[in-house]
């Protein structure tokens, strides 16, 4: 990346708005105020005056639209960097509201192409060959232009279509610039405004900045799908383009060209003869593997990256944004759904302590009835119109009263639940994706609670730390001597000691794995 554009480089900056920030402070202003989008100023003291005097200073027009549309249609002239943040606050309701956090999910990064030229240049200086030694033919159109790269068709000497994606020229430094401008903002931010830090600006910024770097290495990218591919292999319903890591670099990705009906294209779906229903039911069940088998989901559903194959399959392109569920959260989030199937709201409290989402001292029964209040009018709805995307942007918003910390890993899965959502119901309007989901997350949980499987879990816990043990034992007294080589003078009980615990190590260790495991059978057993 280029110099700067990385969380080190904003991680230790103490001071806020700098000289070098004041230009782009009067570009922004301008720009959100010719699309009246400078509504967020009526929040702070002497807001509503300064938003006034900017829309006369820079002859702000009448717009149209929601606030959030306004703000969207801003964010996309200012460029990537700002699209991209646009679309990171998407995911925080808890920050810009339930309204405006839906009208950004519509923020498109379709921006004008730079020339064939520009990306020949760039893949030869990242991959070390001319494009013509590397492909057969080259397409100088891009079939595709986003914020960070762009797309290009290409054949192989073995006459296998490909997509060749490559980094914008230049997009490292102006994002480095961006970036610093934001935290700088952020910081302002939490200094002017002490009742503002519960929603972590300054993190908010570095988790973007760490979330961007990702995306400016495209050999990320490549290792994600490469491991949503492997996760589903063997399954028809699902394919993943496969990488080619020979033409993939930094700046560079080259992966098998697909082909297949946009998933939104309704008309044209029934035309080839799939039925908009079992698709809907796929979509379901893909999503449910990815969420809750595995762990690792794609975190950017947007009809443009979803296709039907003619097969009937589901095809993902575009591996750029993916989200991780660890084990515990997954089982959490599906028993609070679950619980909230059920309509048992002191569950789904008792769910939220136990995965530490609330204070210890927080009262099971006020929960109980704030997650009520929450639930009931959007499970009283059709089948049809039940949203639990809505349902957990609802739940965030009790976070201030409840003294809930954010968790970022549940907002981008609320969403791409809602993304999902929205594909589902344009496909197939009668039919509810999270219904044809239930089966699958009751199975789930009585798999993963199940008392076998729970002393299944427990044993491969113990038998793992085991392992690791006699290494950790090791790397401990070589750090010990390494520490000592260099200066640190051990008592001469402490290096006896050692040497005693040493030799009899192997004579003790099969003592320590029987008591190990029969506390662990124990465990299991009891709890």
């Amino acid at each position: 990346m280029g110099k700067g554009c990385g969380i080190a480089s904003i991680a230790n900056q103490e001071i806020m708005i700098r000289p070098r920030h004041l230009g782009r402070v009067v570009a922004i202003a301008r720009t959100l105020a010719r699309h009246d989008a400078l509504f967020f100023l009526d929040y702070a003291p002497m807001g509503p005056t300064l938003r006034r005097a900017a829309q006369m200073v820079f002859r702000a027009r009448q717009a149209h639209g929601r606030p959030g549309q306004r703000l969207a249609a801003a964010l996309t002239e200012l460029g990537p960097s700002f699209i991209k943040l646009g679309q990171a606050l998407s995911v925080r309701p808890d920050i810009v509201g339930d309204e405006i956090a839906a009208d950004l999910t519509s923020l498109q990064d379709r921006l004008p192409q730079f020339s064939g030229a520009e990306a020949r240049r760039a893949i030869a200086a990242e991959l070390g060959k001319p494009v013509t030694m590397l492909f057969a033919s080259f397409e100088d159109r891009a079939v595709a232009a986003a914020s960070i790269a762009q797309v290009h068709e290409a054949t192989t000497a073995a006459d296998e279509p490909v997509v060749v994606k490559v980094l914008r020229p230049g997009i490292e430094a102006q994002f480095a610039r961006d970036l610093d401008f934001f935290d700088a903002m952020a910081r302002t931010v939490a200094r002017a405004r002490p009742a503002l830090r519960r929603l972590k600006p300054v993190e908010v910024v570095r988790v973007f900045a760490a979330s961007v770097e990702l995306e400016m290495d495209l050999r990320y990218e490549a290792a994600a799908a490469d491991e949503l591919r492997q996760n589903f292999d063997g399954d028809a319903s699902f394919r993943v383009p496969r990488m080619d890591w020979s033409r993939t670099g930094r700046r560079v990705l080259t992966a098998e060209r697909v082909s297949g009906i946009r998933i939104d294209d309704r008309a044209a779906l029934i035309a080839a003869g799939h039925d908009p229903a079992r698709i809907v039911a796929t979509m379901a069940r893909i999503f449910f593997l990815q969420a809750f088998r595995d762990g690792f989901f794609h975190a950017d559903l947007h009809p443009g990256n979803l296709f039907v194959a003619e097969d009937g399959a589901i095809i993902a392109v575009d591996f750029g944004i993916m989200g991780r569920l660890e084990r515990a959260t997954r089982e959490y989030l599906a028993e609070m759904l679950l619980a909230f199937l059920q309509g048992d709201y002191k569950r789904v409290a008792e769910v939220h302590l136990r995965a530490g989402y609330i204070p210890a001292d927080t009262s099971i029964d006020e929960f109980a009835q704030a997650a009520r209040s929450i639930a009931e009018p959007i499970l009283g709805l059709p089948l049809a119109d039940i949203s639990f995307a809505r349902l957990l942007a609802q739940l965030f918003k009790v976070t201030k009263r409840f003294r809930m910390e954010t968790q970022p890993q549940l907002l981008l899965l609320q969403k791409t639940m809602l993304v999902a959502e929205g594909v589902g119901r344009h496909l197939c309007p009668e039919t509810n994706m999270w219904e044809l989901a239930r089966p699958l997350i009751e199975d789930w949980i009585a798999e993963h609670y199940a008392p076998e499987a729970r002393l299944a879990e427990a044993v491969q816990d113990v038998a793992g730390a085991l392992v690791r043990l006699p290494r950790l034992v090791a790397e401990m007294e070589e750090t010990v001597g390494t520490l000592a080589r260099g200066g640190l003078k051990l008592h001469p009980e402490s290096v006896r000691a050692l040497a005693e615990a040493r030799a009899e190590n192997a004579a003790r260790w099969p003592i320590w794995v029987t008591v190990a495991v029969a506390i662990a059978v124990v465990v299991a057993i009891v709890f």
